[in-house]
């Protein structure tokens, strides 16, 4: 019955979902619609009647007694109880189960995204799966954007890109967030994520992609989100004003197949061992 009432999130032309907990976002999302819809229509309901009962000619003189009737009462304990379910029945198990049960580290595809005004700065782990080291002396923006330390045990391998996020489709991906200067906001509406990057923090979150980007830009064919200038696929959006040029914070995710992203990171591996025997 919950699953079914909160399908009305199917006709709210919300982006499509992409990841394994959109579906229980978006019906959360149309139980809210629900409280709004019955909220609407009582208040609508409400007012007719008070406009009607209570115009001057059918009350010429004050009625000092004013409503008798408790019907206004228990309309009020029937919205709260509402409330309460949304709240305790549906939001706090929901961000218990997103925020709160992390992943056995051992099952999970790490990746840290480092934001600053106006990019985003990927950081992978590389061959070895460990991050090597940062250091905010090394930073350069032009070459060394997060500091990486190549020197470092682990850190000869790792790759960093800009605004350019690759994952695998269908394995649980966790994504430290971190800033160099300001409050940002990651989001990624297809994914159903969004979380806040507050400078002097790493803030974990975590999800599982359901639908590579070739699959998703089949899915929107011939809808107006295709119809978008220079459109490339899932994109990653700053939801939170970080400055002049915050319009411009836009980067872009690439799901995969396991194929497709192991080709990727030995090509971003080979591009690294060229740069090396340039130095």
């Amino acid at each position: 019955m919950v699953e079914y009432l909160g399908r009305i999130s199917d006709h709210l032309r919300l982006p499509v979902g992409s990841s394994s907990h959109s579906g229980l976002i978006d019906s959360m999302i149309g139980w809210v619609h629900w409280l709004m819809i019955l909220l609407f229509i009582g208040w609508g309901i409400y007012l007719i009647i008070a406009v009607t009962k209570f115009r001057s000619k059918s009350n010429p003189k004050a009625d000092y007694n004013g409503v008798q009737s408790h019907v206004s009462q228990y309309a009020e304990i029937g919205v709260i109880i509402f409330e309460a379910f949304l709240l305790i029945g549906l939001s706090l198990p929901l961000w218990a189960q997103l925020k709160t049960s992390f992943p056995p580290s051992d099952e999970v595809h790490e990746i840290r995204v480092v934001a600053q005004q106006f990019a985003w700065n990927i950081h992978y782990p590389g061959a070895d799966g460990k991050f090597g080291k940062t250091n905010i002396e090394l930073v350069d923006e032009v070459t060394n954007p997060i500091g990486l330390d190549r020197n470092t045990p682990n850190g000869s391998d790792d790759i960093v890109s800009i605004n350019q996020l690759h994952l695998p489709v269908n394995k649980q991906v966790m994504i430290h967030l971190s800033s160099k200067d300001v409050i940002h906001s990651f989001s990624l509406p297809e994914m159903r994520v969004k979380q806040d990057v507050v400078p002097g923090m790493t803030i974990p979150i975590y999800f599982t992609p359901t639908m590579t980007s070739a699959e998703f830009l089949n899915e929107i064919k011939g809808t107006q989100r295709e119809k978008k200038e220079n459109w490339k696929g899932y994109e990653i959006a700053c939801a939170q004003l970080c400055g002049n040029s915050h319009y411009k914070m836009v980067g872009y995710l690439t799901v995969e197949t396991d194929l497709e992203y192991d080709t990727w990171l030995a090509e971003m591996s080979e591009e690294l061992d060229d740069d090396e025997d340039d130095w």
